[in-house]
C-alpha cells in the first residue's frame, strides 16, 4: 500500500523471516558464528532467546549460508511423539517408507546417514521452537541422534532453537544426559539503542528505500518502547509507515511513533 509512496521495492518490516533482511548486529553476528561453527564441527548446538529476538531469522540465515555439502533439515513443528519425530527425520533424509518399528527405523536412519557421509554431505537437523517439544521421551530420541557417528566424525549436526523456557527445562536434573551432549550454546538478547537505529536503517536500505526515512529521534522512541526486540521494532515501524502514508509524510518522526505505540498499547520497556 505504501511502497510507492516511500520508494520501496519490498516491505522492509514484514513478519516473514527473510534472510535478505538479516542485520548483523554484534549479538546476531556472534549467534550466527556459533551456529556455523557448530554445523561445521558437527556439534550439538543450542540457541535460546526471548520471544522476538530474531532466532527464527537466524536459522534461515544459517541455512542460506550453507553450501551443497550440507543438507539442512528444518523442523518448525516439534510437537511430536518419539516415533513421529524419528519418522519425520527419516522422511527428510530421503527414506521413502520409514518403518513402523523403532529398531528398524533407527537402522534406516543410520544407513541413510552413512550413505550421505560417503557422498560427502552432512545433514543439519534444525529444530525451531524447541521449547514446544512435548516430552522427555522425544528429547531422548533427539539425544540419541548424536550417537550416529563414526570413529572420526559425527554423521550429522544437530541444532535446537527455542525460547528461554527451553533453557529452563534443560536445567532440570532429568535432562542431565542431553545437557552433557551439548557442545555449543548461546543465549540471544535484545539489541541496544545504536543497533536498533542501525537495524531500522538497514532494513529500509535493503528494501530500496532511504535509510534515513525514520529519524534518529523516532528511533529513540522505538527503542524505548521495543526494548531492542526486532519483532516489536518491526511491528512499530510497519504501523508507523502506514500512518505516515495516510498523512502524506515523507519522513517518520517521533510524534508518529508515539501515536503508534499508543494505538498498540505498548508501555516503555
Amino acid at each position: 500500500m505504501y511502497l510507492d509512496h516511500y520508494g520501496l521495492s519490498a516491505k522492509p518490516f514484514d513478519k516473514t523471516p527473510n534472510p535478505a533482511f538479516f542485520y548483523r548486529s554484534p549479538i546476531h553476528e556472534e549467534a550466527l558464528a556459533r551456529l556455523q561453527y557448530g554445523t561445521e564441527e558437527r556439534e550439538f548446538t543450542i540457541l535460546t532467546g526471548e520471544i522476538g529476538t530474531g532466532k527464527t531469522l537466524l536459522s534461515r540465515a544459517l541455512i542460506d549460508s550453507l553450501d551443497d555439502q550440507y543438507l539442512p533439515i528444518l523442523l518448525i513443528n516439534p510437537r511430536l511423539t518419539p516415533n513421529q519425530f524419528l519418522k519425520t527425520v527419516a522422511s527428510r533424509l530421503g527414506i521413502g517408507s520409514p518403518s513402523f518399528f523403532r529398531t528398524n527405523l533407527l537402522d534406516q536412519i543410520n544407513e541413510a546417514l552413512f550413505r550421505l557421509y560417503e557422498e560427502g554431505r552432512c545433514p543439519v537437523i534444525i529444530i525451531d521452537e524447541a521449547q514446544l517439544i512435548p516430552s522427555k521421551a522425544t528429547f531422548d530420541e533427539i539425544r540419541l541422534l548424536t550417537n550416529f557417528q563414526l570413529d572420526e566424525a559425527n554423521l550429522l549436526s544437530l541444532i535446537l532453537i527455542g525460547q528461554t523456557e527451553l533453557r529452563r527445562r534443560l536445567k532440570h536434573n532429568s535432562f542431565d544426559a542431553i545437557r552433557q551432549r551439548v557442545g555449543i550454546r548461546y543465549h540471544l538478547g535484545p539489541m541496544g539503542r545504536e543497533d536498533t537505529g542501525n537495524y531500522i536503517s538497514h532494513r529500509l536500505q535493503v528494501a530500496g528505500g532511504d535509510p534515513g526515512l525514520v529519524t534518529p529521534e523516532a528511533a529513540d522512541v522505538i527503542f524505548r518502547y521495543s526494548g531492542g526486540l526486532p519483532r516489536v521494532i518491526n511491528n512499530i515501524v510497519s504501523n508507523a509507515l502506514l500512518m505516515g502514508f495516510s498523512k502524506d509524510l515523507s519522513q517518520i518522526g517521533p510524534d508518529i511513533i508515539l501515536d503508534v505505540v499508543e494505538d498498540l498499547e505498548l508501555e516503555p520497556v
